[in-house]
């Protein structure tokens, strides 16, 4: 892929000028904050080379196609997932289509008779899952192994393979690089990895992660942050990347980019932008900007993430906070004015998911229980929380009451399973379908 040896080129470059001088910015016009400089054998993650993928006849095929080529072949991949996708729906019942729309926080046991009991399209991962009843750490093997349990009771069930997932963000924001029989060391944050040796670091790092998630058996990082963040004293600029809009936007752009290549899927948060909010784990955010901050700033990220989806098509993840500018009534992710923003506006065509729907920002708001319903009534494809049995019967409920209509739970199935299609082996026994 001409890309993916663009960014390598990209990092050769940078790691020259590490030796020489001052590290290239992510932008034309360095920013607050640009990299200091730091001499190669000083830098931890110039190993580069040891995370790229092996040389096979087939890389080595894809490489020399010209870029209308890969665009051919890119529409062609998309559109037999598609066919897939439908023709998977088609012979699916209820139960297991609502049952694809919860990503479920995992509750640190073995969730593998939840998987198939629920019918589950994800599980979300959390620190006691890499962790045994003792609370030691879990070997490499053992961890690995109940993973693999995971997708093998997903495939007895539905056939669908697993999406799990796990927050590797680096820095205040991480699960599997604290297991250190999993990871050298526990993942820094993009702000850190950046003052340490430029974006060559960052993409550094992204690709040893990646393929370390990837061996284990994680197929989706919430990662990267997409918001928007130069103060110190905002809650998200810990886990931002700490600059300018135009600055986050190429950021994000590079590492979707090296996520894709190392076949790690991503999910782009948090939107539309979490700005100066306080936290919403802990209560409600109320976002006053005017719309054109977001257009002209916070937007940016996200556009940047989904244009460099053509190797694997991002997720996005939205927040909850309420943006009166968009919708001064619900929270974003309960909102169908802030997910037509990001169908229409920005043109997304992937799987919308919730932030988790247990945070207290949503209390207020769902005294009766019924969070899924809300959230998928607003747009959202997938719902993650730890409430999944409770949720996916009212989500059921609904549709047999007449409450939630088939049509929007087939539209959201679709985005799932058309995700799934692009990046897993699927069925291919369905009548007229085709790899």
């Amino acid at each position: 892929m001409k890309r993916f040896w663009i960014i390598v080129l990209l990092l050769l470059a940078l790691t020259l000028a590490a030796c020489g001088g001052r590290q290239a910015s992510v932008s034309e016009t360095p920013a607050a904050g640009t990299a200091a400089e730091t001499p190669a054998e000083e830098n931890p993650n110039l190993g580069y080379h040891e995370y790229l993928p092996e040389r096979t006849p087939e890389r080595e095929a894809e490489e020399s196609l010209t870029e209308q080529e890969l665009a051919a072949r890119e529409a062609q991949r998309r559109a037999n997932a598609e066919e897939r996708a439908r023709a998977f729906l088609n012979g699916m019942t209820l139960e297991e289509k609502v049952g694809q729309l919860f990503f479920a926080c995992s509750r640190g046991g073995d969730m593998a008779e939840d998987v198939a009991r629920c019918h589950l399209g994800g599980v979300l991962l959390f620190t006691a899952d890499y962790k045994d009843v003792s609370e030691n750490w879990l070997a490499k093997d053992e961890f690995s192994a109940k993973l693999q349990n995971w997708q093998a009771a997903a495939q007895s069930d539905t056939g669908l393979p697993l999406l799990i997932g796990s927050d590797e963000e680096g820095g205040t924001v991480t699960r599997a690089s604290r297991n250190p029989n999993l990871f050298p060391a526990v993942s820094k944050s993009p702000q850190q990895l950046y003052a340490a040796g430029g974006i060559g670091a960052i993409l550094n790092d992204t690709m040893q992660k990646s393929y370390i998630l990837h061996e284990l058996g994680i197929n989706l990082n919430f990662a990267p942050v997409c918001d928007v963040s130069t103060n110190p004293a905002d809650f998200i600029y810990d886990r931002s990347f700490g600059q300018d809009a135009r600055t986050t936007a190429a950021y994000v752009e590079r590492v979707v980019m090296a996520m894709g290549d190392a076949g790690m899927g991503s999910v782009l948060k948090h939107f539309p932008g979490y700005g100066n909010n306080v936290d919403t784990h802990t209560g409600i955010a109320v976002d006053e900007r005017p719309y054109e901050t977001f257009v002209n700033s916070d937007f940016l990220p996200f556009r940047a993430g989904i244009g460099a989806g053509s190797k694997i098509t991002p997720f996005v993840l939205v927040s909850h906070n309420i943006v009166n500018c968009m919708d001064p009534e619900l929270p974003a992710s309960l909102s169908p004015a802030v997910h037509s923003i990001l169908r229409k506006e920005l043109g997304f065509e992937g799987v919308i998911l919730t932030d988790d729907l247990a945070m207290d920002a949503l209390k207020a708001y769902v005294e009766d229980g019924s969070a899924a319903v809300l959230a998928l009534k607003a747009g959202n494809d997938m719902l993650v929380t730890s409430d999944y049995e409770a949720q996916i019967r009212q989500v059921l409920a609904a549709v047999e009451d007449g409450t939630l209509s088939r049509e929007v739970i087939d539209l959201a199935c679709l985005h799932v399973l058309r995700a799934k299609a692009e990046r897993f082996a699927m069925p291919y026994e369905l009548e007229g379908v085709t790899p």
